[in-house]
Order: structure tokens, then C-alpha cells, then sequence
């Protein structure tokens, strides 16, 4: 069996150095080719372990390495998309993963993220604190381990520095996580080794590759075997239009070997599988530039992994980024393990709950998973962007319960024709290419609808309140009973039932009038005419009696469970002199509530 080259995946916060990282190692590889070269495959940088002995020099040598691992095999593709899924594999895409930090601006959204799809698959990983030619001080070393430069700085610095690493200790020990700094570490079966390095100067890359090295070699040999002879295995990363070849697969191949006119098979987005047959398998040539438009790419009959590499084949169409790529064959059943894939990816949940879009298989399986530790409901979970199907079954949702009436779309777009329903529709849409930021914004979004439904609710309640029947002000002593108010607490309100202080109905708010303007309601402290229905003055209350509001029990207890804390002073202690008045009549009313 061979053994190939481990699968990294850099992951970490926008602007914190993924790129100037990658950069950095491709840019030393480049320099020094003569050593064995660098072959920049489709998304990936694959570098030899020649190239690495080149870069590291003498630091690497102690380690016994070359004879196991061939290499490093970095995947430059987003994270979420690099940690698709592969069930019947045990694992994930990567073997091993890099999570950077800018070492003075600590973890954000993005690392957070990284560092949850790293729990979920179980990579392996190390953490590369970047930047420390940022920290005040700092004397930059061009290429140097950190050891050898960390040895030639101020106290001052070295101080800020493990400062900094222990703020970083501390989160990850508050993620469920053991760290410490990689040359303080005894056991790295169960610690997280932190790197501190500067992907501009190169301070640290050499212990960033060694230790990766070392980590493969310790922890992965058998996970890294493969049969070269076997029908090849991958993933999906991208799907191009190039020039003169139409549409093609960026793939990752992970195991076995590639031919072409080997028939394959991957999933389309509507959840169904496809067969191809491979016409051209290219590469890039070696150290071309990815992102020039003018590339020129190199034929190959057969790849052996790890490799990235093109494919050209017809019918590619509706095939998603993130599908499994399988070699038809006589032994196994590939359509059906990449059907069952689908199915475990596809998420109903009782027709309950929002919707959920994603780019990729693997980003998908992450935003589920979170959603579940969240409790939050998932109708329907899919690949690709939003369409007028989503819409209508968003509806639906919708109108069973107004929380469900959303669509979490990571990474995708809404498809042009179903734009004018969207915005038609009162679903609420939620995108990005944040995955918890997009959480974080729906969770917000449920939080607000909340607060509004208990605002609505809370106004629809019937507070405590009470008010003075004025001396000397009764115009009409019944069919209504027409007497001079005086609010004394709370919010008073046309419609509402009163009782007097004996707990006995009085009769109906009709109406209130101040200097002919008639108010639907009235605050502390206001004096108005009021007429009262089904009310005797003399019989029911006399003159300069306190009359109260009548609070349902029902209400009552909804304020004790639910808004005690909105009451005001006054409207506190008028709820108090009502359960009182309450209780004379009936002990147990309200009973188990506020004053207890």
C-alpha cells in the first residue's frame, strides 16, 4: 500500500492570513524548485517533501519523516467546502487542518465557525497565531524558525507575545479544547499545538510544515494508505467554464487512481446521480499562476492521489460543488453509496421549520448541524440557490407559524426568475457566506418577532389601575352614571369592567370626555368626565371612592409569569391593594402568584 500525501486545509477569519500563508510557502517552494519543485494542481498546492527540506533546512532533519510521508498537499479552497462529508472514508476531505488567528485580534465570527466544522469532522489541527511582526516591539528575522527568533527579542515583547497566546489558550479551553505552545507541549495526542508565526516574514513557517509533518506521520500513516490500483475516489470542489473544453470539475482525487474514459459518478442539484465518462484529465502546468486567465493546462491518461486535478466530460450541467466523485466498477455499488449520501444529507423535519440553502454538501451538513444544537427547525435542507419552489414551500411555512417563515441561504444566490416572488412573499431572507452571522441574523430576526408579540400581547393585557371619583362632580347618577375622574395609577381605558373597593362590579367604562374631546384612555394624574354604564352612584360607589379596574385571574397571572418586571411603581402597588380586595372575597384567587 502506498502512503500519500496528507490533505491540509487552511481555514480562519477573513484578513487573518490564509492566503499570505499559502503565499508564503508556495513563494519559498517556487525559489527553490531546483530542490524538487512545486506542482500547483487545480485549488491545491502540492509540495514535495524535497521542496520542504529545501525550506526548512537543518530544523527538519531530526525528523525521521521522509520515508513515510511524500509531502504536503494543501487545499486552497473555502473551509466549509473542504470538509464535505465522506462517511463511508471515517472522516472528512482534509486529513489535518490549519486554523489561523491573527495573534492580536483573536478570534471572530469565521474562526469560530472553522473551529465548530473541525469538532463536528474531528480534523486534526493545529493553530497558527499570525502576525507577531505586529506586536509592539517586534524584531522581524526574514524566514526564521520562531524558536530562533523568539531568542533575540526584548523581554518586553516575549511577554506580550505569551500574553497574547494565552488569551488564545483561554478560548480554546472554552470551545472544550487543551493547548498550549507547540515547544511547551508534552503529549500532542491531547493538546492543540499553538504556532506563533508571521506569514509575511516567514517567522515560523519552518515549524508550521514540521509540525505538520510530524503529525501525519505520527497519527495518520494508516489513514493515509491507499491502493493505486483501486477506482478512484474524490470530491468536487468547483464547477468552471473554460475556453475550448466548456464545462468542467475541479476535483480533489483522495484515493485509488484516474483514467481517462473511466466512467464517474457525481450528484446533480436536484439530488440525483449522474454518469459521465472522463474525456480529458488536465492539470495546470507546474507553478502557473491560477488565477491568469490565459492558463494552459497539461493532459494526463491517469492520476494516482492525492491530486487536484480538471476534469472534462460531458453532462456536467446540474453537478453540485461538494459532490462525491466515485470510479464506476464491478465491486462496488457507487450509485447507490452516493444516493444514500443524498439522503442523509437531505434534511425533512416533519414539514416544521425554515428552509435551509447551501452551496455545497459539506456546508450544508455544517449549517444543519448547527441549526439542531440551536433547536431550531428545519422544514427542508438542500444544495443550490433559492428558488421558486423554496419560496412557495416557505409560505406554506409560514403561515403555520410566522417563525418559519425564512430561508437561510449560505453561499448561494436566489435564482433570477423567482427574485420578483421573493420579494413579493413576505419570507424572510437570510445570506451570506458567514455561517454564524447568518444564524447569529435569523436568531436576532426571532428574537425581535418575539419582543413584538410581547409587546402586542402585553398591550392586549389588562393592567392595574385605579382612579377617584371626584366630590361634588356627579352630573348623572345612572343610565350611565356620568361623574369628574381622577386617574391615580396606571393606564385607564374605555371598555374596561370596574370594581369597587369591596371587590363588587360597578359596571362598564361607556365613555371619556376632557373639555368635549373625547380620549380613549387616560394616565396618571389626568381629571376627566366619565360615563359608566350599568353604574348607580350612591349604590355602587359614592363620591371620592377609588374604583379599580377589574384584572381578569387569567391576566393576572400572565403579568406574574411574564411582565411583573414592566409595571410601573404605581401600577406594582395598585396590583397589590387588588389581590387583596381579591382575596377577601375568594382566598385563593390568583393564588401561587407576586405576593406570595
Amino acid at each position: 500500500m502506498k502512503i500519500r500525501s496528507p490533505i491540509v486545509s487552511v481555514l480562519g477569519h477573513v484578513d487573518h492570513g490564509k492566503t499570505t500563508l499559502l503565499d508564503y510557502i508556495r513563494g519559498s517552494a517556487i525559489a527553490d524548485k531546483e530542490a524538487g519543485g512545486i506542482t500547483q494542481h487545480i485549488g491545491a498546492t502540492e509540495i514535495p517533501n524535497d521542496t520542504i527540506d529545501e525550506i526548512c533546512g537543518n530544523f527538519i532533519s531530526a525528523l525521521t519523516i521522509k520515508d513515510l510521508i511524500p509531502g504536503l498537499f494543501f487545499i486552497d479552497t473555502p473551509g466549509h467546502a473542504a470538509f464535505t462529508s465522506l462517511r463511508k472514508r471515517g472522516g472528512a476531505l482534509a486529513d489535518l487542518a490549519v486554523l489561523i488567528i491573527d495573534i492580536n485580534d483573536g478570534f471572530k465570527p469565521q474562526t469560530f465557525e472553522a473551529l465548530n466544522i473541525l469538532k463536528m469532522y474531528k480534523t486534526p489541527f493545529i493553530v497558527v497565531a499570525n502576525k507577531i511582526d505586529m506586536i509592539f516591539g517586534w524584531e522581524t528575522h526574514e524566514g526564521a524558525s520562531f524558536k530562533e527568533s523568539f531568542n533575540q527579542q526584548a523581554q518586553s515583547v516575549k511577554t506580550a507575545l505569551d500574553t497574547k497566546i494565552y488569551e488564545i489558550v483561554g478560548t480554546l479551553h472554552k470551545e472544550g479544547f487543551q493547548s498550549e505552545r507547540f515547544d511547551r507541549i508534552s503529549d500532542f495526542a491531547s493538546q492543540i499545538s499553538i504556532i506563533p508565526i508571521s506569514a509575511r516574514s516567514g517567522e515560523g513557517i519552518i515549524e508550521v510544515l514540521a509540525m505538520l509533518l510530524g503529525l501525519a506521520q505520527e497519527y495518520l500513516t494508516e489513514q493515509l494508505e491507499i491502493n493505486e490500483d483501486a477506482p478512484a475516489k474524490g470530491t468536487v470542489l468547483e464547477i468552471k467554464e473554460e475556453t475550448g473544453l466548456g464545462l468542467t470539475v475541479d476535483s480533489i482525487i483522495y484515493d485509488g487512481v484516474l483514467r481517462t474514459n473511466d466512467e464517474i459518478v457525481l450528484m446533480t442539484s436536484n439530488n440525483e446521480v449522474l454518469t459521465t465518462k472522463i474525456r480529458s484529465i488536465l492539470r495546470p502546468l507546474p507553478l502557473e499562476e491560477m488565477r491568469d486567465s490565459k492558463k494552459k493546462f497539461q493532459k494526463f491518461d491517469e492520476v494516482v492521489a492525492a491530486a487536484g486535478i480538471k476534469i472534462a466530460a460531458p453532462n456536467l450541467d446540474d453537478v453540485v460543488s461538494g459532490s462525491p466523485l466515485r470510479v464506476l466498477n464491478d465491486e462496488e455499488d457507487v450509485e447507490e453509496e452516493i444516493l444514500k449520501e443524498i439522503e442523509d444529507i437531505t434534511i425533512n423535519t416533519d414539514d416544521e421549520g425554515i428552509l435551509v440553502k447551501a452551496d455545497t454538501l459539506g456546508s450544508l451538513e455544517a449549517i444543519v448541524q448547527l441549526l439542531k444544537e440551536l433547536d431550531i427547525p428545519i422544514r427542508e435542507a438542500d444544495i443550490g440557490d433559492v428558488n421558486r419552489r423554496d419560496i412557495i414551500n416557505s409560505s406554506i411555512a409560514l403561515k403555520e407559524d410566522d417563525a418559519h417563515g425564512a430561508i437561510i441561504a449560505f453561499n448561494v444566490s436566489v435564482h433570477h426568475n423567482s427574485e420578483e416572488d421573493l420579494n413579493n412573499s413576505d419570507i424572510e431572507l437570510f445570506q451570506g457566506d458567514v455561517i454564524y452571522q447568518i444564524i447569529e441574523d435569523y436568531e436576532e430576526w426571532i428574537r425581535q418577532k418575539e419582543e413584538a408579540r410581547k409587546k402586542e400581547f402585553y398591550d392586549a393585557i389588562i393592567k392595574p389601575a385605579k382612579f377617584m371619583s371626584l366630590p361634588k362632580l356627579v352630573f348623572r347618577q345612572s343610565k350611565p352614571a356620568i361623574i369628574g375622574v381622577e386617574a391615580l395609577s396606571g393606564t385607564v381605558k374605555q371598555g374596561q369592567k370596574l370594581i369597587n373597593k369591596n371587590g363588587e362590579s360597578v359596571g362598564i367604562i361607556a365613555s371619556m370626555e376632557d373639555k368635549g374631546e373625547t380620549l380613549p384612555d387616560i394616565s396618571r394624574g389626568q381629571r376627566v368626565a366619565m360615563a359608566i354604564d350599568d353604574a348607580i352612584v350612591g349604590k355602587d360607589f359614592d363620591e371620592g371612592d377609588e374604583l379599580f379596574i377589574d384584572i381578569p385571574e387569567k391576566h393576572y397571572k400572565f403579568i406574574e409569569r411574564e411582565f411583573k418586571d414592566k409595571l410601573t411603581e404605581d401600577e406594582f402597588e395598585t396590583l397589590h391593594e387588588f389581590l387583596e380586595i381579591k382575596r377577601k372575597q375568594d382566598p385563593d384567587w390568583g393564588k401561587f402568584g407576586l405576593f406570595e
